[in-house]
């Protein structure tokens, strides 16, 4: 019998994580390259990772959800879930959705919705 210890899991998630890091270097560079350009790659990286930490801290794992939260970091900024200018965020971020993902759904059409009304999207 096969038994997957801990550090086998550890290590696995590792790698999945790490994956999925590189898939959204390429997309930020894709869709943000002004921005991307900008910040370099070791910081677009930096800006990655923390976006997953910080979905995380709403409870948003789903790769499309936090997928969606990185963009939104990258038109309003790496911490805009704090900034003062960004009212709108916290309360939806923190609220009580149904689930993760409707909570990620609202909060990038809110954030669709304020970014048309803006001049730039590097917020």
């Amino acid at each position: 019998m096969f038994t997957l210890r801990q550090q086998h899991t550890e290590a696995f998630n590792q790698d999945i994580r790490r994956r999925f890091e590189e898939r959204m270097v390429a997309h930020v560079n894709q869709f943000f390259p002004v921005q991307c350009q900008a910040l370099g790659a070791t910081a677009v990286r930096e800006w990655i990772s923390h976006g997953i930490e910080r979905a995380q801290s709403y409870g948003i794992v789903a790769e499309r959800d936090v997928s969606k939260y990185i963009d939104i970091m990258f038109v309003f900024g790496r911490d805009f879930d704090h900034d003062p200018r960004h009212r709108w965020a916290a309360p939806i971020l923190t609220g009580r959705a149904v689930d993760p993902t409707h909570k990620t759904n609202y909060l990038f059409e809110t954030a669709r919705q304020k970014a048309r009304t803006r001049e730039n999207w590097n917020g």
